[in-house]
């Protein structure tokens, strides 16, 4: 396997993303996006947690600010209109080419039999939720996940801004 690519979070990274979430962070395993003041924005969970359970979602969205205006799409029915676009042959290729990219990060950390083919966000063939979506295009930079990438474009936050508490 390959190494993942992010860094080993430091004490500190797990204490800032427990005061993000409210509750202590479990199965961080890295830092896979950070705010431009370098606080957690993304991080990278462990593919079964301690307890045994499988885990797919490996990039989970963390920074309060992000998740609230990622919550305010979700809420406005914008899912519907992206699953609308995988319709589209070029956004539907891209968006699988993303859920291989999702599966293959994973299974550079681990392979899980449970969760072996499910990737996060519906992909590759619906969009079920734009925090897995934007997280994991937060971690992998823009163009790798199409309806990630749209969903940052239209959140009313941005990567680019610090609005860390």
């Amino acid at each position: 396997m390959s190494t993942p690519p992010f860094a080993p979070p430091t004490e500190a990274d797990i204490a800032a993303v427990s005061r993000q979430l409210g509750r202590p962070a479990r199965n961080v395993i890295g830092i896979a996006a950070r705010c431009v003041c370098g606080n957690p924005t993304v991080v990278a969970t462990k593919p079964r947690l301690d307890d045994g359970t499988p885990f797919p979602t490996l990039y989970y969205l963390s920074h309060p600010a992000a998740t609230a205006a990622i919550s305010t799409l979700e809420a406005t029915q914008v899912m519907n209109e992206f699953s609308e676009l995988l319709a589209d042959e070029d956004i539907a290729t891209q968006y699988r080419a993303a859920h291989e990219a999702y599966l293959a990060d994973r299974e550079s950390i681990a392979h899980v039999d449970e969760i072996d083919g499910i990737s996060a966000g519906g992909m590759p063939t619906r969009v079920k939720c734009l925090h897995a979506l934007a997280g994991h295009s937060l971690a992998a930079g823009p163009g790798v996940n199409p309806i990630g990438d749209l969903a940052l474009e239209r959140a009313a936050w941005s990567p680019l801004i610090c609005e860390c508490a």
